[in-house]
C-alpha cells in the first residue's frame, strides 16, 4: 500500500428534512386542526480514529463525503426519520484544517477520539408548530436547514516516542529493524526508504516503545530538498531522537559535519524539533577504519554523550535501548511534574 500522509476531502451534512403541511381528516370531525409533524434532523459527518489504518490511502480517490438527509415530517403530528451520521475513520495523529483558511480544527492524537466536523440542518417545523389565537389553521410549515459543506485538509503526523534521523544511507532501515520487529526496505544507496516505518520495541520491563524510522534527511530539507517537508513533520511528534551517523562517512576533516547538517535542518524547519532529547548514534563500527573515523568525532564533540554502535552485528544495541527507555522515563517524569 502506498504510503499518503496528506489527502484534501470535501465533507457534507445532511439537509433536514422539510416540515409537512397537513389537517386532521376524521370521521365526524371534517375539519380538524393542522397536526402536520416535523422534519428529522440531517446527519452530522463524524471524524473517528480507527488504530488499524496507518495512512490516508483511502482517500486517494474519493474524495466527496455526505451524510443523509433528514425525511420531511408527515401528517398525524409524525416527525420525519433523522438522517444518519456518516462517521469516516482517520489513523491516529492526524491534523484536520479547513483546506481554504488552513485552520486547525482538531488535532487526533488520542486513540479514541471523535468529533463532529459537519454539524447537520435542524429539521423544519411543520404547520401544527405555527398555530396562534388569530391563525388557527396556518397553511405553511418550514424547509429544513441545509447541511453543512466543508473543504478539508488532512495531514498525518506520525505518533511515535522514538524517530530515527539522519542523512541517507546512515542505517536507520537496518536499526529499525534490529530494535523491533519492523521489516522495511534496506539497501546501501541514499532515499532507500521512501516512506517512514513504524517499530514497536520490547523493553521487557516497561510498555512497548513504538520507533519511527525518518527517511534521510539532505541540506535543504526544510524548503523541500530531498524528501524534505514531507516527512520532517513526521518527527514533531516524538519525544526523543536518535540521530544516527555514518560512520564511513565521516569527514576526518571536518567531522561533525553531517552532525550539524541535519540540526540546521530540523531548526531551520522548526525550533522545537532542536529541544528534543538526542542520542547521538555512531553506526557501522563493524567497517574497516570506522574506530578511527568515530575517535575523530568524539575528540571533536567532547561535551556530548555519543553512543558507537554496529545495526549489523548488533553490538552497543542494547546499550542504546537502555538509554532510550532512560530517556523516555525521565522525559515523562519531566511532564508529570508540570501537571501537579
Amino acid at each position: 500500500m502506498k504510503f499518503i500522509d496528506e489527502a484534501t476531502i470535501t465533507v457534507q451534512s445532511g439537509d433536514g428534512g422539510r416540515g409537512c403541511v397537513s389537517f386532521r381528516r376524521e370521521r365526524f370531525i371534517p375539519r380538524g386542526g393542522p397536526d402536520g409533524g416535523d422534519g428529522g434532523d440531517g446527519g452530522d459527518v463524524i471524524l473517528a480514529i480507527n488504530l488499524q489504518k496507518r495512512t490516508l490511502y483511502h482517500f486517494r480517490f474519493k474524495k466527496h463525503f455526505k451524510a443523509q438527509n433528514g425525511k420531511s415530517g408527515q401528517g398525524k403530528q409524525k416527525t420525519g426519520k433523522n438522517g444518519k451520521n456518516l462517521t469516516i475513520e482517520i489513523p491516529p495523529g492526524t491534523l484536520v484544517k479547513e483546506a481554504e483558511s488552513g485552520r486547525i480544527l482538531k488535532d487526533f492524537v488520542e486513540s479514541d477520539e471523535t468529533f463532529v466536523v459537519a454539524q447537520g440542518g435542524r429539521g423544519g417545523r411543520g404547520n401544527r408548530r405555527f398555530v396562534t389565537s388569530t391563525n388557527r389553521a396556518p397553511r405553511f410549515s418550514q424547509p429544513g436547514e441545509g447541511g453543512q459543506t466543508i473543504p478539508l485538509k488532512l495531514e498525518l503526523k506520525l505518533i511515535a516516542d522514538v524517530g530515527i534521523i539522519g542523512l541517507p544511507n546512515a542505517g536507520k532501515s537496518t536499526l529499525i529493524s534490529v530494535l523491533s520487529s519492523a521489516r522495511p526496505k534496506i539497501g546501501e544507496y541514499p532515499f532507500t526508504t521512501l516512506t517512514p516505518n513504524l517499530g514497536v520495541i520490547q523493553t521487557g520491563f516497561n510498555e512497548p516503545l513504538v520507533i519511527a524510522d525518518i527517511p534521510g534527511l539532505i541540506e535543504g530539507a526544510h524548503k523541500g530538498a530531498g524528501l524534505g517537508i514531507r516527512f520532517l513533520k513526521h518527527i514533531e511528534r516524538t519525544y526523543v531522537l536518535i540521530h544516527l551517523i555514518d560512520v564511513a562517512a565521516i569527514d576526518v576533516n571536518d567531522p561533525l559535519q553531517a552532525y550539524y547538517a541535519i540540526c540546521a535542518e530540523l531548526a531551520a524547519y522548526s525550533k522545537k524539533l532542536t529541544e528534543k532529547p538526542q542520542v547521538v548514534v555512531l553506526n557501522k563500527l563493524d567497517l574497516p577504519g570506522a574506530d578511527k573515523a568515530a575517535a575523530k568525532f568524539q575528540s571533536a564533540a567532547k561535551e556530548m554523550d555519543i553512543l558507537s554502535i554496529s545495526a549489523v552485528t548488533g553490538k552497543g544495541v542494547d546499550v542504546l535501548k537502555s538509554k532510550i527507555v532512560a530517556l523516555l522515563d525521565t522525559f515523562h517524569e519531566f511532564e508529570q511534574k508540570k501537571l501537579l
